[in-house]
């Protein structure tokens, strides 16, 4: 057998009298009926008793000592519990006033003396039996309550024929008020309907009364502080026996989080994170609406492409949260060109004008429609404003930042019909406005568009031509005029395509660099050269040197030093005959970093050759403090250097600087023994050009090395 005692369920009745045989015949009808009993003798001990046991129901004598019954049943309402428990007054007296009494005390119920105690027994069951319902019911209410509070769900009901409105406590939560403060009113209640939403509530509370139809809608209510507050609302109509509307019953959501929630979702849907301007997706469909209103009107659309200038080089140099903070500055910008006010230039942004006019399409490309033209004009005000708007710096954290954007136009109807159309076009007007000199505009003819199919075909052609084995690599030869010996040669990239044949280096060479090709195309020719200057040292002459152009991009590169490095260790070429070619220009972007990238290239071996000086913009100071070995002139200069003075002495100054910072100087471009008199006798001994040789293929300059001799070599110089 278990030791654990079964607990005993029996209700349990507390009798209070001071009659010990009263409370004897009680207690003893209570338990035949399978009751539990507890007794008390006066009115102290019966709230004393209550308070400790908690009885189911209380039964109360009048007039007993010390504490009477009325007094002992208004100090057991205190009690907790004490609220809901039954109490039935038992008396001798019959007069209505002690029956009044005893109810106001807070009795259930009221008996007289003597006792039936059959009817007494029966009695104490149906109060029971009803309390266990009004303890259900409380429930039942209590857990709607909890539950419409956590759903912040209210219900409301509006008697038509007394006009009367009853609430749910958390109708007052919803509003943001209390009882004292607000009395359920309609006419209260529509004043705290936002302005914007009444007349939609009216409409549907006046359908639902006249069709009897329930409604169901969102809406803004004002809050007692002014801020709004979204809620969902649903009600329907109960009518009479006659069809008549007697009533109108709803129930009210906050569904302020909700609205939130899908004002985020559709922030991140439709707008761009960074800057909060529209982005792609809903720039689309916003256009095909505002192509199919300009078909209908027949009136005209503009679709201006921006690209901000030289917007990369800002980024990597400054750092990508410039940049980004950059990209905010100009979104903002846009936004004020294209104000809500101006009538060519119309959007339905809540942040600001123009909101809706002007979408980023990622990177540093934005895109700006005009809708409801009349004129041409109108559209170049728009883009001059734009550039304008642009000029002043952005002031961002320390920097003093300046950009510019070039704008290419398309036209509706004239420069397409649709969407894709409009906004290919748009762009090929917008590289057009890039390659007439930038912080331009430029409206869209078919020629350009011919010029942006080829460029696009070109570039498709580029990126396969690496893995098909296209290029290859001419030598132009490097002669010092002193001993008309070959000293060097300079890798130049060729590419022939199985189709069109040859194609210019000046055609894709700037194509590969603005697509970023250039990297992978110069880490090839950097390991084909170094694999031809090793046969060739192989040959004998171990003092001749390759020269290498390394471009912008791939000077950039944090792997730089370590393609060099693998370049060299793959062929066994001898680093110290590699010579590697950087213009002027990206010499000095960003100058600091790129003195230590030399010093580190410096040790490895490689000489560090100055490519078009004099073109760019070089500062003497970060010149001297440069590990370079050698500055080539550019042709530009020796192409006139014996017929105009000043190419002359610019000439003349770049050797001289040369010869003072112990510098190798080479003469690019040489075509006529003039030039190479001239250049001999300001002290230039190392030159290439076309007056010593054309660059061509491996096997042939592999002839010229194996047959080079000083008479042989001055001999073929004359006659060219």
């Amino acid at each position: 057998m278990s030791d654990t005692a079964t607990p005993d369920r029996r209700p349990v009745i507390l009798v209070a009298d001071d009659d010990p045989a009263t409370r004897l015949l009680i207690s003893e009808s209570l338990q035949a009926s399978d009751f539990r009993v507890l007794e008390a003798a006066d009115g102290a001990q019966a709230v004393e008793i209550f308070s400790a046991d908690r009885p189911h129901l209380v039964l109360l004598d009048v007039r007993m000592p010390g504490m009477n019954g009325f007094d002992a049943c208004a100090a057991i309402r205190r009690l907790p519990g004490g609220e809901t428990a039954p109490i039935l007054m038992m008396t001798g007296m019959d007069d209505v006033e002690s029956v009044n009494k005893a109810y106001e005390a807070g009795a259930t119920d009221f008996a007289s003396k003597p006792i039936n105690l059959l009817i007494l027994n029966h009695r104490v069951r149906y109060m029971l039996r009803a309390k266990h319902n009004l303890d259900d019911l409380r429930e039942s209410q209590t857990r709607l309550a909890r539950a419409q509070r956590i759903a912040r769900l209210g219900h409301w009901e509006w008697d038509l024929k007394t006009a009367e409105v009853r609430w749910s406590e958390e109708m007052y939560r919803i509003f943001g008020t209390d009882p004292q403060s607000l009395v359920p009113a309609r006419e209260a209640l529509a004043e705290r309907i936002h302005p914007e939403d009444r007349e939609v509530v009216i409409k549907a509370i006046n359908e639902a009364l006249s069709q009897g139809k329930p409604y169901s809608l969102d809406l803004r209510i004002i809050l007692p502080d002014g801020s709004p507050r979204f809620v969902h609302e649903e009600a329907e109509v109960t009518a009479d026996e006659t069809g008549r509307p007697i009533r109108m019953a709803g129930t009210t959501q906050d569904i302020t989080e909700r609205k939130a929630a899908e004002s985020q979702i559709r922030l991140l849907a439709y707008y761009d994170g960074l800057t909060l301007l529209p982005n792609r997706l809903m720039f689309t469909e916003k256009l095909n609406q505002a192509l199919a209103n300009a078909q209908r009107q027949n009136r005209l659309l503009a679709m201006l492409f921006l690209d901000l200038d030289r917007f990369k080089q800002i980024n990597d140099t400054l750092g990508h949260s410039v940049g980004d903070r950059l990209l905010q500055g100009v979104a903002e910008r846009l936004r004020k060109c294209l104000r809500s006010g101006d009538t060519i230039a119309r959007g339905g942004d809540p942040r600001g004008g123009g909101g809706d006019n002007v979408a980023r399409l990622g990177g540093d490309e934005f895109i700006v429609s005009l809708t409801d033209l009349t004129r041409v004009e109108d559209v170049q005000k728009v883009a001059y404003r734009i550039l304008e708007g642009l000029k002043e710096p952005f002031k961002i954290e320390k920097h003093e930042v300046f950009v510019t954007t070039s704008i290419g136009i398309s036209l509706f109807p004239y420069d397409g019909t649709d969407l894709e159309t409009l906004l290919k076009n748009a762009d090929a007007a917008m590289y057009h406005a890039k390659d007439a000199g930038r912080s331009n505009f430029q409206f869209y003819s078919k020629s350009m568009n011919a010029a942006a199919e080829k460029r696009l075909t070109l570039e498709n052609k580029l990126r396969r031509a690496l893995e098909r084995g296209e290029f290859q690599l001419h030598y132009q030869p490097l002669i010092d005029v002193d001993t008309w010996r070959i000293v060097g040669a300079e890798a130049l990239i060729r590419w022939r395509h199985p189709e069109i044949g040859l194609v210019s280096p000046a055609e894709f060479i700037p194509l590969a660099e603005e697509t970023g090709l250039i990297v992978p195309i110069g880490e090839w020719v950097l390991r084909t050269a170094c694999a031809q200057i090793k046969a060739w040292h192989d040959l004998g002459d171990r003092n001749l040197f390759m020269a290498v152009n390394i471009s912008g991009r791939q000077f950039n590169q944090e792997a730089l030093v370590a393609t060099i490095e693998q370049a060299v260790r793959a062929t066994g070429a001898d680093p110290k005959c590699l010579e590697l070619e950087i213009t002027e220009s990206v010499l000095m972007h960003n100058a600091e970093e790129t003195v230590q990238t030399l010093e580190v290239l410096k040790a490895m071996g490689p000489r560090i050759s100055v490519d078009d000086f004099g073109t760019g913009y070089s500062s003497l100071s970060y010149l001297r403090r440069f590990p370079i070995h050698t500055l080539k002139i550019d042709r530009s200069f020796v192409n006139d250097v014996t017929t105009d003075p000043g190419d002359a002495a610019i000439v003349a100054a770049i050797i001289a600087m040369a010869r003072g910072l112990s510098l190798e100087v080479i003469a690019e471009g040489v075509e006529t023994p003039d030039q190479r008199t001239f250049l001999l006798q300001e002290g230039c001994r190392l030159m290439q050009g076309y007056l010593f040789g054309r660059p061509v293929p491996a096997e042939d300059f592999e002839t010229l090395l194996r047959g080079q001799a000083g008479p042989q070599v001055a001999a073929a110089a004359g006659a060219r």
